[in-house]
Protein backbone atom coordinates (compact mmCIF):
# COMPACT_ATOMS: atom_id res chain seq x y z
CA UNK A 1 0.00 0.00 0.00
CA UNK A 2 1.05 3.19 -1.25
CA UNK A 3 2.11 6.39 1.65
CA UNK A 4 -1.29 8.13 0.04
CA UNK A 5 -3.30 5.32 0.00
CA UNK A 6 -2.53 4.82 3.77
CA UNK A 7 -3.49 8.25 4.03
CA UNK A 8 -6.56 8.46 2.52
CA UNK A 9 -7.46 4.91 4.61
CA UNK A 10 -6.39 7.22 7.82
CA UNK A 11 -9.51 8.50 10.34
CA UNK A 12 -9.44 11.69 11.28
CA UNK A 13 -9.46 11.19 15.03
CA UNK A 14 -5.73 9.15 13.96
CA UNK A 15 -4.67 11.74 11.71
CA UNK A 16 -5.19 14.61 14.13
CA UNK A 17 -5.66 12.79 17.77
CA UNK A 18 -1.34 13.29 17.49
CA UNK A 19 -2.13 17.30 17.15
CA UNK A 20 -4.62 16.96 19.93
CA UNK A 21 -2.32 15.01 22.45
CA UNK A 22 1.25 16.86 21.65
CA UNK A 23 -0.38 20.54 21.74
CA UNK A 24 -1.80 19.64 24.99
CA UNK A 25 1.34 18.44 26.55
CA UNK A 26 3.20 21.60 24.59
CA UNK A 27 0.40 23.62 26.74
CA UNK A 28 1.00 22.72 30.22
CA UNK A 29 4.93 23.04 29.77
CA UNK A 30 4.37 26.16 28.79
CA UNK A 31 1.46 27.66 31.28
CA UNK A 32 3.72 26.55 33.88
CA UNK A 33 5.73 29.15 32.80
CA UNK A 34 3.24 31.77 33.45
CA UNK A 35 1.52 30.48 35.65
CA UNK A 36 2.82 31.71 39.09
CA UNK A 37 3.40 35.84 37.23
CA UNK A 38 0.24 36.35 38.80
CA UNK A 39 0.44 34.75 41.92
CA UNK A 40 3.45 36.92 43.12
CA UNK A 41 2.17 39.15 45.85
CA UNK A 42 0.51 35.66 47.31
CA UNK A 43 3.28 33.80 46.90
CA UNK A 44 6.08 36.39 48.82
CA UNK A 45 2.79 36.07 51.70
CA UNK A 46 2.93 32.93 52.06
CA UNK A 47 6.28 31.55 51.76
CA UNK A 48 8.03 34.61 53.76
CA UNK A 49 10.31 35.76 50.32
CA UNK A 50 10.51 38.51 47.57
CA UNK A 51 10.10 39.55 44.52
CA UNK A 52 14.09 38.42 43.23
CA UNK A 53 13.40 34.92 45.40
CA UNK A 54 10.02 34.47 43.08
CA UNK A 55 12.47 35.26 40.14
CA UNK A 56 14.44 32.42 40.50
CA UNK A 57 12.20 30.03 40.58
CA UNK A 58 10.72 31.53 37.24
CA UNK A 59 13.62 31.83 35.44
CA UNK A 60 14.99 28.70 36.91
CA UNK A 61 12.27 26.39 34.93
CA UNK A 62 13.55 28.01 32.18
CA UNK A 63 16.69 27.87 32.52
CA UNK A 64 16.49 24.08 33.21
CA UNK A 65 14.60 23.74 29.97
CA UNK A 66 17.31 25.82 28.09
CA UNK A 67 19.96 23.49 29.43
CA UNK A 68 18.39 20.50 29.25
CA UNK A 69 15.85 20.60 25.90
CA UNK A 70 18.64 19.48 23.34
CA UNK A 71 19.82 16.68 25.25
CA UNK A 72 15.89 15.30 25.39
CA UNK A 73 15.85 15.69 21.64
CA UNK A 74 18.88 14.06 21.18
CA UNK A 75 17.99 11.43 23.46
CA UNK A 76 14.43 11.02 21.45
CA UNK A 77 16.64 10.60 18.75
CA UNK A 78 18.92 7.76 20.13
CA UNK A 79 16.10 6.15 21.68
CA UNK A 80 13.22 7.03 20.53
CA UNK A 81 10.56 10.47 20.58
CA UNK A 82 7.61 8.36 21.93
CA UNK A 83 9.34 6.77 24.79
CA UNK A 84 11.38 9.99 25.94
CA UNK A 85 8.06 12.01 25.54
CA UNK A 86 6.07 9.56 27.86
CA UNK A 87 8.72 9.44 30.59
CA UNK A 88 9.13 13.38 30.49
CA UNK A 89 5.16 13.60 31.04
CA UNK A 90 5.62 11.04 33.90
CA UNK A 91 8.58 12.82 35.76
CA UNK A 92 7.03 16.13 34.75
CA UNK A 93 4.25 15.16 37.11
CA UNK A 94 6.39 14.20 39.41
CA UNK A 95 7.76 17.68 39.58
CA UNK A 96 3.91 19.22 39.74
CA UNK A 97 3.54 17.17 42.38
CA UNK A 98 6.17 18.22 44.57
CA UNK A 99 5.66 22.20 43.47
CA UNK A 100 2.26 21.90 44.87
CA UNK A 101 2.96 20.70 48.68
CA UNK A 102 5.58 22.93 48.79
CA UNK A 103 5.84 25.49 52.08
CA UNK A 104 9.34 27.07 50.93
CA UNK A 105 11.01 28.50 47.91
CA UNK A 106 13.68 25.75 47.93
CA UNK A 107 11.09 22.89 48.12
CA UNK A 108 9.04 24.72 45.16
CA UNK A 109 12.48 25.71 43.38
CA UNK A 110 12.87 21.66 43.54
CA UNK A 111 9.36 20.47 41.99
CA UNK A 112 8.69 23.22 40.11
CA UNK A 113 11.75 24.20 38.24
CA UNK A 114 14.10 21.21 38.46
CA UNK A 115 12.09 17.79 38.41
CA UNK A 116 9.57 19.71 36.26
CA UNK A 117 12.37 21.71 34.19
CA UNK A 118 13.60 18.09 33.67
CA UNK A 119 10.05 16.34 32.49
CA UNK A 120 9.31 19.22 30.42
CA UNK A 121 12.85 18.64 28.19
CA UNK A 122 11.79 15.67 27.56
CA UNK A 123 8.91 16.48 26.40
CA UNK A 124 9.18 19.70 24.77
CA UNK A 125 11.37 18.40 21.44
CA UNK A 126 9.52 15.12 21.19
CA UNK A 127 6.42 17.08 20.38
CA UNK A 128 7.95 19.43 17.37
CA UNK A 129 9.99 16.31 16.03
CA UNK A 130 7.03 14.41 16.47
CA UNK A 131 4.67 16.83 14.09
CA UNK A 132 7.71 16.82 11.11
CA UNK A 133 7.80 13.64 10.64
CA UNK A 134 4.08 12.91 11.07
CA UNK A 135 2.76 16.14 8.60
CA UNK A 136 3.52 17.17 5.46
CA UNK A 137 2.69 19.67 2.70
CA UNK A 138 -0.53 22.19 4.01
CA UNK A 139 -1.37 19.58 7.03
CA UNK A 140 2.60 20.38 8.60
CA UNK A 141 1.02 24.39 7.80
CA UNK A 142 -2.05 23.44 9.83
CA UNK A 143 -0.45 21.69 12.55
CA UNK A 144 2.18 23.75 13.55
CA UNK A 145 -0.67 26.81 13.00
CA UNK A 146 -2.32 25.52 15.93
CA UNK A 147 0.82 23.69 17.66
CA UNK A 148 2.04 27.53 17.10
CA UNK A 149 -1.32 28.85 18.70
CA UNK A 150 -1.51 26.52 21.52
CA UNK A 151 1.88 27.33 22.64
CA UNK A 152 1.14 31.41 22.51
CA UNK A 153 -2.34 30.68 24.03
CA UNK A 154 -0.70 28.74 26.54
CA UNK A 155 1.93 31.92 27.86
CA UNK A 156 -1.59 33.81 28.04
CA UNK A 157 -4.10 31.37 29.57
CA UNK A 158 -1.14 30.48 32.20
CA UNK A 159 -1.76 34.25 33.98
CA UNK A 160 -5.85 33.74 33.53
CA UNK A 161 -5.91 30.28 34.85
CA UNK A 162 -3.24 30.92 37.97
CA UNK A 163 -5.50 34.10 39.37
CA UNK A 164 -8.32 32.50 39.30
CA UNK A 165 -7.17 28.88 41.16
CA UNK A 166 -4.84 31.53 43.60
CA UNK A 167 -7.84 33.62 44.31
CA UNK A 168 -10.73 31.15 44.33
CA UNK A 169 -8.61 28.36 45.80
CA UNK A 170 -4.84 28.06 45.87
CA UNK A 171 -1.92 28.30 43.54
CA UNK A 172 -0.80 24.96 44.65
CA UNK A 173 -3.94 23.84 42.13
CA UNK A 174 -2.12 24.84 39.30
CA UNK A 175 0.04 22.01 39.33
CA UNK A 176 -2.07 19.65 40.76
CA UNK A 177 -4.06 20.04 37.97
CA UNK A 178 -0.85 19.18 36.04
CA UNK A 179 -0.80 15.15 37.46
CA UNK A 180 -4.66 14.91 36.14
CA UNK A 181 -3.27 16.45 32.59
CA UNK A 182 -0.37 13.95 32.08
CA UNK A 183 -3.06 10.99 33.07
CA UNK A 184 -4.27 11.82 29.71
CA UNK A 185 -1.30 12.59 28.18
CA UNK A 186 0.06 8.94 28.85
CA UNK A 187 -3.67 7.25 27.72
CA UNK A 188 -3.56 9.55 24.96
CA UNK A 189 -0.12 8.70 23.23
CA UNK A 190 -1.18 5.36 22.49
CA UNK A 191 -2.28 7.16 19.07
CA UNK A 192 0.92 8.79 18.60
CA UNK A 193 3.06 7.52 15.86
CA UNK A 194 6.80 7.66 16.34
CA UNK A 195 8.51 6.92 12.62
CA UNK A 196 11.77 9.01 13.48
CA UNK A 197 14.66 6.72 13.21
CA UNK A 198 17.17 6.15 15.79
CA UNK A 199 20.73 5.82 16.53
CA UNK A 200 23.14 3.89 19.15
CA UNK A 201 25.17 6.28 20.08
CA UNK A 202 26.25 7.84 23.93
CA UNK A 203 24.84 11.28 25.34
CA UNK A 204 27.61 13.60 25.42
CA UNK A 205 27.28 14.43 29.28
CA UNK A 206 30.26 16.92 29.54
CA UNK A 207 28.63 19.33 26.86
CA UNK A 208 25.38 18.51 28.93
CA UNK A 209 27.43 19.68 32.25
CA UNK A 210 29.01 22.64 30.50
CA UNK A 211 25.99 24.29 28.98
CA UNK A 212 24.36 23.63 32.08
CA UNK A 213 27.02 25.88 34.15
CA UNK A 214 27.46 28.48 31.92
CA UNK A 215 23.80 29.37 31.57
CA UNK A 216 23.64 29.45 35.48
CA UNK A 217 26.11 31.48 35.78
CA UNK A 218 24.76 33.88 33.65
CA UNK A 219 21.48 34.14 34.28
CA UNK A 220 22.82 34.26 37.81
CA UNK A 221 24.53 37.25 37.47
CA UNK A 222 21.95 39.16 35.69
CA UNK A 223 19.27 38.42 39.10
CA UNK A 224 21.62 39.16 41.29
CA UNK A 225 22.88 42.61 39.53
CA UNK A 226 19.53 43.90 41.28
CA UNK A 227 20.80 43.28 44.70
CA UNK A 228 24.83 43.65 44.37
CA UNK A 229 25.25 45.61 41.73
CA UNK A 230 26.93 45.58 38.16
CA UNK A 231 30.30 47.04 39.47
CA UNK A 232 30.23 48.42 42.52
CA UNK A 233 29.29 46.59 45.07
CA UNK A 234 26.37 47.50 46.89
CA UNK A 235 26.91 44.63 49.47
CA UNK A 236 29.47 41.88 49.94
CA UNK A 237 28.66 38.58 48.66
CA UNK A 238 29.14 35.93 51.02
CA UNK A 239 31.73 33.47 48.68
CA UNK A 240 33.19 36.56 47.05
CA UNK A 241 36.11 38.61 48.59
CA UNK A 242 36.21 41.72 47.07
CA UNK A 243 34.14 44.37 48.81
CA UNK A 244 34.15 46.93 46.45
CA UNK A 245 33.26 44.93 43.12
CA UNK A 246 30.05 43.05 42.47
CA UNK A 247 29.67 39.43 42.24
CA UNK A 248 27.35 40.12 38.46
CA UNK A 249 29.64 40.53 35.85
CA UNK A 250 32.66 38.15 36.63
CA UNK A 251 29.76 35.57 36.85
CA UNK A 252 28.35 36.78 33.28
CA UNK A 253 31.90 36.79 32.49
CA UNK A 254 32.94 33.16 33.54
CA UNK A 255 29.33 31.80 32.15
CA UNK A 256 30.19 32.92 28.76
CA UNK A 257 33.64 31.54 28.72
CA UNK A 258 32.29 28.21 29.79
CA UNK A 259 29.70 28.64 27.10
CA UNK A 260 32.59 29.40 24.40
CA UNK A 261 34.28 26.27 26.15
CA UNK A 262 31.16 24.80 25.27
CA UNK A 263 31.19 25.05 21.65
CA UNK A 264 35.00 24.31 21.23
CA UNK A 265 33.51 20.83 23.01
CA UNK A 266 30.68 20.41 21.11
CA UNK A 267 33.13 20.87 17.57
CA UNK A 268 35.56 18.80 18.44
CA UNK A 269 33.28 15.97 19.75
CA UNK A 270 31.87 16.43 15.77
CA UNK A 271 35.21 16.10 13.99
CA UNK A 272 35.66 13.11 15.63
CA UNK A 273 32.88 11.08 14.69
CA UNK A 274 30.99 10.81 17.94
CA UNK A 275 27.81 12.43 18.47
CA UNK A 276 27.27 15.85 20.38
CA UNK A 277 24.14 17.45 21.82
CA UNK A 278 24.65 20.75 19.63
CA UNK A 279 25.47 19.89 16.13
CA UNK A 280 27.75 22.56 14.85
CA UNK A 281 26.61 22.16 11.30
CA UNK A 282 23.16 23.26 12.41
CA UNK A 283 24.53 26.69 12.80
CA UNK A 284 25.53 27.22 9.49
CA UNK A 285 21.52 26.72 7.92
CA UNK A 286 21.15 30.54 7.72
CA UNK A 287 17.01 29.66 8.11
CA UNK A 288 17.25 27.31 11.15
CA UNK A 289 19.74 30.05 13.25
CA UNK A 290 17.19 33.14 11.91
CA UNK A 291 14.01 31.34 12.94
CA UNK A 292 15.87 29.92 16.26
CA UNK A 293 16.64 33.38 17.36
CA UNK A 294 13.69 35.24 16.65
CA UNK A 295 11.74 32.62 18.77
CA UNK A 296 14.36 33.73 21.85
CA UNK A 297 14.64 37.44 21.05
CA UNK A 298 10.29 37.14 21.03
CA UNK A 299 10.37 35.11 24.38
CA UNK A 300 12.98 37.89 25.54
CA UNK A 301 10.25 40.52 24.58
CA UNK A 302 7.16 38.69 26.02
CA UNK A 303 8.59 39.11 29.47
CA UNK A 304 8.53 42.67 29.40
CA UNK A 305 4.72 41.86 29.51
CA UNK A 306 3.46 38.52 30.97
CA UNK A 307 6.60 39.43 33.62
CA UNK A 308 6.39 43.31 34.30
CA UNK A 309 2.87 44.06 33.85
CA UNK A 310 1.69 41.98 36.46
CA UNK A 311 3.85 43.57 38.96
CA UNK A 312 2.22 46.68 38.00
CA UNK A 313 -1.17 45.71 38.72
CA UNK A 314 -0.54 43.98 41.98
CA UNK A 315 1.82 46.63 43.57
CA UNK A 316 0.42 49.28 42.01
CA UNK A 317 -3.17 48.95 41.28
CA UNK A 318 -3.61 46.69 44.03
CA UNK A 319 -5.13 43.80 41.89
CA UNK A 320 -5.86 40.44 43.03
CA UNK A 321 -4.58 37.35 41.19
CA UNK A 322 -7.82 36.65 39.59
CA UNK A 323 -8.30 40.25 38.48
CA UNK A 324 -4.83 40.72 36.88
CA UNK A 325 -5.68 37.53 34.59
CA UNK A 326 -8.57 38.74 34.11
CA UNK A 327 -7.03 42.56 32.99
CA UNK A 328 -4.88 39.96 30.75
CA UNK A 329 -7.73 38.64 29.02
CA UNK A 330 -8.17 41.17 25.86
CA UNK A 331 -4.68 39.29 24.71
CA UNK A 332 -5.41 35.99 25.19
CA UNK A 333 -8.50 36.20 23.31
CA UNK A 334 -7.09 37.76 20.40
CA UNK A 335 -4.27 34.72 20.56
CA UNK A 336 -6.87 32.32 20.40
CA UNK A 337 -8.42 33.64 17.63
CA UNK A 338 -5.59 34.65 15.74
CA UNK A 339 -3.32 31.94 15.84
CA UNK A 340 -5.57 28.88 13.89
CA UNK A 341 -6.77 31.98 11.27
CA UNK A 342 -2.96 32.58 10.42
CA UNK A 343 -2.63 28.90 8.90
CA UNK A 344 -5.54 29.92 6.41
CA UNK A 345 -3.88 33.05 5.93
CA UNK A 346 -0.97 30.81 4.39
CA UNK A 347 -2.52 30.52 1.13
CA UNK A 348 -2.68 33.87 0.14
CA UNK A 349 0.54 35.70 2.43
CA UNK A 350 3.68 34.01 2.58
CA UNK A 351 4.63 32.53 6.22
CA UNK A 352 7.64 34.89 6.65
CA UNK A 353 5.53 37.72 5.80
CA UNK A 354 3.25 36.82 8.45
CA UNK A 355 5.83 36.65 10.61
CA UNK A 356 7.18 39.55 9.97
CA UNK A 357 3.46 41.54 10.67
CA UNK A 358 3.82 40.09 13.84
CA UNK A 359 6.27 41.79 14.68
CA UNK A 360 5.44 44.57 13.76
CA UNK A 361 2.36 44.60 15.53
CA UNK A 362 4.04 43.20 19.07
CA UNK A 363 6.73 46.31 18.76
CA UNK A 364 3.63 48.80 18.40
CA UNK A 365 1.67 46.96 20.93
CA UNK A 366 4.45 47.46 23.45
CA UNK A 367 5.10 51.04 22.73
CA UNK A 368 1.38 51.68 23.07
CA UNK A 369 1.10 49.82 26.56
CA UNK A 370 4.13 51.90 27.76
CA UNK A 371 2.89 55.06 26.90
CA UNK A 372 -0.23 53.96 28.68
CA UNK A 373 1.45 52.90 31.66
CA UNK A 374 0.84 55.49 34.81
CA UNK A 375 0.15 55.54 38.35
CA UNK A 376 -3.13 56.58 38.14
CA UNK A 377 -4.28 54.60 34.09
CA UNK A 378 -7.99 53.35 34.36
CA UNK A 379 -7.54 49.53 33.28
CA UNK A 380 -9.99 49.78 30.30
CA UNK A 381 -6.98 51.66 28.61
CA UNK A 382 -4.61 48.93 28.40
CA UNK A 383 -6.92 47.13 26.29
CA UNK A 384 -6.15 48.18 23.10
CA UNK A 385 -2.27 47.67 23.46
CA UNK A 386 -2.83 43.91 25.19
CA UNK A 387 -5.31 43.26 21.77
CA UNK A 388 -2.52 44.29 19.60
CA UNK A 389 0.02 42.32 21.27
CA UNK A 390 -2.28 39.43 21.66
CA UNK A 391 -2.88 39.58 17.31
CA UNK A 392 0.96 39.88 16.94
CA UNK A 393 2.12 37.38 19.30
CA UNK A 394 -0.62 34.98 17.73
CA UNK A 395 0.54 35.58 14.00
CA UNK A 396 4.24 35.03 15.09
CA UNK A 397 4.13 31.47 16.91
CA UNK A 398 1.83 29.86 14.75
CA UNK A 399 4.36 29.93 11.72
CA UNK A 400 7.85 30.34 13.23
CA UNK A 401 8.53 26.93 14.16
CA UNK A 402 7.64 25.63 10.48
CA UNK A 403 9.78 27.73 9.08
CA UNK A 404 12.24 27.11 11.82
CA UNK A 405 12.25 23.25 11.71
CA UNK A 406 11.53 23.21 7.69
CA UNK A 407 14.92 24.32 7.40
CA UNK A 408 16.91 20.98 8.19
CA UNK A 409 15.94 17.15 7.06
CA UNK A 410 13.20 15.02 9.40
CA UNK A 411 15.67 12.74 10.57
CA UNK A 412 17.52 15.51 12.28
CA UNK A 413 14.01 17.01 13.64
CA UNK A 414 14.23 16.02 16.92
CA UNK A 415 18.24 17.85 17.30
CA UNK A 416 16.80 21.04 15.74
CA UNK A 417 13.82 21.37 17.61
CA UNK A 418 15.61 20.62 20.93
CA UNK A 419 18.16 23.76 19.95
CA UNK A 420 15.14 25.84 18.73
CA UNK A 421 13.26 25.48 22.25
CA UNK A 422 16.80 25.79 24.20
CA UNK A 423 16.91 29.46 22.31
CA UNK A 424 13.15 29.52 23.33
CA UNK A 425 14.00 29.42 26.88
CA UNK A 426 17.41 30.84 26.86
CA UNK A 427 15.03 33.57 25.96
CA UNK A 428 12.38 33.57 28.48
CA UNK A 429 15.10 32.91 31.63
CA UNK A 430 17.11 35.85 30.14
CA UNK A 431 13.93 37.79 29.55
CA UNK A 432 12.68 36.79 33.06
CA UNK A 433 16.33 37.91 34.40
CA UNK A 434 17.19 40.75 32.30
CA UNK A 435 13.70 42.34 32.73
CA UNK A 436 13.64 41.28 36.75
CA UNK A 437 16.94 43.30 37.10
CA UNK A 438 16.01 46.64 34.87
CA UNK A 439 12.81 46.42 37.18
CA UNK A 440 14.04 46.61 40.25
CA UNK A 441 17.32 48.42 39.35
CA UNK A 442 14.89 51.13 38.23
CA UNK A 443 13.12 51.22 41.36
CA UNK A 444 15.72 51.14 43.60
CA UNK A 445 17.34 54.65 41.11
CA UNK A 446 14.23 56.15 41.18
CA UNK A 447 13.22 55.71 45.36
CA UNK A 448 16.92 57.05 46.31
CA UNK A 449 16.10 60.10 43.43
CA UNK A 450 12.94 60.71 45.66
CA UNK A 451 13.82 60.44 48.43
CA UNK A 452 16.77 62.89 48.02
CA UNK A 453 14.20 65.61 46.64
CA UNK A 454 11.24 64.70 49.57
CA UNK A 455 10.82 68.07 51.43
CA UNK A 456 8.71 66.16 53.68
CA UNK A 457 11.71 63.48 54.89
CA UNK A 458 13.46 64.80 57.23
CA UNK A 459 17.17 65.20 56.23
CA UNK A 460 19.13 63.49 58.98
CA UNK A 461 16.94 60.09 58.24
CA UNK A 462 17.27 60.31 54.17
CA UNK A 463 21.00 58.99 54.59
CA UNK A 464 19.50 56.01 56.58
CA UNK A 465 16.48 55.50 54.61
CA UNK A 466 18.35 55.34 51.25
CA UNK A 467 21.06 52.84 53.13
CA UNK A 468 18.39 50.62 53.87
CA UNK A 469 16.41 50.61 50.14
CA UNK A 470 20.12 49.49 48.63
CA UNK A 471 19.99 46.15 51.10
CA UNK A 472 16.04 45.74 50.76
CA UNK A 473 16.46 46.43 46.63
CA UNK A 474 14.90 42.84 46.33
CA UNK A 475 11.41 43.57 48.33
CA UNK A 476 10.92 47.07 46.77
CA UNK A 477 8.24 46.26 43.96
CA UNK A 478 5.92 45.23 46.53
CA UNK A 479 6.73 47.13 49.10
CA UNK A 480 7.77 44.52 51.43
CA UNK A 481 10.61 45.08 54.05
CA UNK A 482 11.01 47.11 57.11
CA UNK A 483 11.47 50.28 55.45
CA UNK A 484 8.24 50.80 54.99
CA UNK A 485 6.87 50.28 58.64
CA UNK A 486 9.21 51.94 60.68
CA UNK A 487 8.72 55.09 59.44
CA UNK A 488 6.51 57.94 60.72
CA UNK A 489 3.27 57.40 59.65
CA UNK A 490 3.56 60.79 57.00
CA UNK A 491 6.76 59.92 55.53
CA UNK A 492 5.64 56.12 55.47
CA UNK A 493 2.66 57.42 52.91
CA UNK A 494 4.80 58.97 50.75
CA UNK A 495 7.26 56.39 51.21
CA UNK A 496 4.27 54.22 49.11
CA UNK A 497 3.43 56.84 46.97
CA UNK A 498 7.06 57.17 45.95
CA UNK A 499 7.31 53.40 45.60
CA UNK A 500 4.19 53.12 43.19
CA UNK A 501 5.67 55.77 41.00
CA UNK A 502 9.20 53.95 40.60
CA UNK A 503 7.89 50.54 39.87
CA UNK A 504 5.73 52.25 37.10
CA UNK A 505 8.83 53.90 35.52
CA UNK A 506 10.88 50.51 35.85
CA UNK A 507 7.77 49.02 34.32
CA UNK A 508 7.79 51.43 31.40
CA UNK A 509 11.84 50.77 31.21
CA UNK A 510 11.29 47.32 30.92
CA UNK A 511 8.75 47.62 28.32
CA UNK A 512 11.18 50.21 25.98
CA UNK A 513 13.42 47.06 26.28
CA UNK A 514 11.62 44.45 25.31
CA UNK A 515 10.76 46.63 22.45
CA UNK A 516 13.83 46.93 21.45
CA UNK A 517 14.52 42.91 21.65
CA UNK A 518 11.47 42.63 19.10
CA UNK A 519 12.92 45.26 16.81
CA UNK A 520 16.08 42.73 16.67
CA UNK A 521 13.78 39.91 16.11
CA UNK A 522 12.57 41.97 12.89
CA UNK A 523 15.68 42.63 11.43
CA UNK A 524 16.36 38.82 11.89
CA UNK A 525 13.69 37.93 10.20
CA UNK A 526 14.75 39.47 6.81
CA UNK A 527 16.94 35.71 6.54
CA UNK A 528 13.75 33.42 6.64
CA UNK A 529 12.41 32.04 3.35
CA UNK A 530 9.23 33.06 2.15
CA UNK A 531 7.57 29.47 2.68
CA UNK A 532 9.08 26.56 4.47
CA UNK A 533 11.22 24.12 2.50
CA UNK A 534 9.58 21.01 1.88
CA UNK A 535 11.64 17.59 2.82
CA UNK A 536 10.91 13.61 1.81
Amino acid sequence: MTARAAERRETPLRKWGNLLVLSLALAIIIIDTTLLNVSLSTLIRELHTNLQSLQWVISAYSLTLAALTVTGGRMGDLFGRKRMFKLGAFVFAVGSFIASISRSVPVLLLGESIIEGIGAALMMPATASLLVSKYRGHDRAIAFGIWGGVAAAASAIGPILGGFLTTHFSWRWGFRINVFVVALLLIGSVIVEDSGEREGKRIDWIGVLLSAIGLFFIVFGIIESSTYGWIRARKPFPLWQPDDLSIALPSVVFGAVVLALFGIWEYRIERRGGTPIVSMRLFQNGQFVAGATIVGVLMLAQNGVIFSLPVFLQSVKQLDAFHTGLTLLPMSILLLIVSPLAAALTKRVSHKRLVQIGLLINIAAILVLRATLSTDVKLTALIPGLALYGIGMGLVLSQINNLTLSAVPVREAGEASGVSNTFRQIGASLGAAIIGAILLSTILVQLESAVESSARIPPQAKSSITSTLRVQASGLAFGSGEIFTQLPPEVQGEMLDMRRAATTAGIRRAFLYGAIFAILGLLVSTRLPLRPREHA
